[in-house]
């Protein structure tokens, strides 16, 4: 079955839906059992579908499980209330006090921060390596490693893993190491990530699960390996979300494969155009040569999404920064991405040294991040030129600029 049609049908058995086109919306607390027979059946049952009681989920909790475990290839799928409780629950589900874990250093700042602060506290060490460390991350792990934890393409950077050199290593020094990957710029679907012996993919379903940018959630699709530690963990640490959010979620997959095509192609089209810019030093897509990692982004992905990143030439002051982003019109400054609307942040190099602390960065310029919506990206190119036009640089270097125009 292709990726649009199981992506259309997934999670929409006759069970969820009760005659309905979508899975219907159960809110529940207490389910009503008719009979001592029927307690005990769901209560031998409540890990697999049964309605036992609301914190195991309901109808519309496991319509969307169902969908992301066939969609990701799974065992099963555990729900979050954002994707920050998804990469916590899931590290804390396989390591103890004395544990050691490997995270990549261009991870998720939350990620980096749980692991240095939590897990920290909970006697769990961590270290970080480099996102290009591929087959050498044996040179990283220790006799009490548990869980290695990658991210790609990298938070803001936009590094890709070579994911199959990285799982064959572990794989020879300690098959028993879980591997996660936080696998939410590809959407679960752009790269497979069980399909290379990942053992957990997350995904902050926040993003293009939801696709409108009003509710929160976290995803894990584990293998059959992990997936009842992982379940179990999870559901003794209280996690789960509301019946609304797993439907919004729900709904948000039957358009996920035409929002990603123009996520794909207009931000592929803006990148494009910011690489031909003066002003501009590189661009961090994976689908450009110029993104460090690419070779494996055109082996192993299928198609990008529309977070991207550039680092401009110069080092931007407030006041300049100021110029090019407070009076963008296609664009608004906020956190997360994902929706349809098309967002910008900036993000200075000594802001980010702080974050890398195996590799630091190399590049002095602003990084500047993008989401590319569904907006039209001619306007969006349009928008981001007159920003970059309203960009005052210093004499010397508006000179040499000009001289390349």
């Amino acid at each position: 079955m292709s990726l649009q049609t199981k992506l259309v049908n997934a999670g929409r058995k006759k069970r969820y839906t009760q005659g309905a086109v979508n899975p219907v919306i159960q809110r529940a607390s207490s389910l009503v059992f008719d009979s001592i027979a029927a307690k005990k059946e769901a209560t031998e049952n409540r890990t697999n579908g049964a309605l036992f009681y609301g914190r195991r989920g309901t109808l519309t909790h496991f319509s969307l499980q169902d969908a992301l475990t066939e969609i990701e290839g799974g065992a099963g799928c555990y729900l979050y209330p954002c994707g920050a409780a998804a990469i916590a629950n899931a590290i804390l589900a396989f390591v103890k006090t004395g544990d050691h874990i490997l995270v990549s250093e261009a991870s998720y700042e939350p990620t980096q921060e749980f692991c240095n602060h939590i897990l920290k506290d909970l006697g769990v060490e961590t270290d970080y390596f480099s996102p290009l460390v591929g087959r050498y991350i044996t040179n990283h792990i220790k006799p009490n490693t548990k869980v290695v934890f990658l991210e790609s393409p990298s938070s803001i950077t936009m590094e890709i893993h070579d994911v199959p050199a990285i799982v064959k290593a572990i794989r020879n020094i300690n098959p028993q190491i879980v591997i996660i990957m936080d696998n939410t710029w590809a959407a679960g679907v752009l790269f497979k990530a069980l399909d290379h012996d990942i053992d957990i993919s997350i995904q902050a379903g926040t993003k293009y699960l939801i696709g409108h940018s009003d509710a929160m959630l976290g995803t894990a699709v584990a293998n059959e390996r992990c997936w009842d530690r992982l379940r179990e963990r999870s559901y003794l640490m209280g996690q789960m979300c509301d019946a609304d959010t797993a439907y919004m979620a729900a709904r948000g997959l039957r358009t996920l494969a035409v929002r990603l095509k123009q996520h794909h192609e207009s931000g592929l089209k803006v990148a494009k155009w910011l690489a031909a810019h003066p002003k501009v030093a590189t661009v961090n897509h994976p689908a450009l040569a110029s993104c460090k990692g690419h070779e494996f982004f055109a082996r192993d992905f299928t198609g990008a999404s529309g977070l991207f990143s550039f680092v401009l030439n110069d080092h931007l002051n407030d006041v300049q920064l100021s110029d090019f982003l407070d009076n963008l019109t296609h664009f608004s400054m906020a956190y997360s991405w994902g929706g349809f609307e098309s967002l910008i942040l900036a993000n200075q190099p000594e802001e980010l040294a702080k974050i890398r602390p195996v590799s630091g960065v190399s590049f002095d310029g602003t990084l500047i991040r993008l989401h590319i919506g569904l907006e039209d990206p001619d306007d969006l190119i349009a928008d981001l030129s007159a920003g970059l036009d309203r960009i005052k640089l210093n004499k010397n270097k508006a000179n040499a600029l000009q001289s390349l125009i």
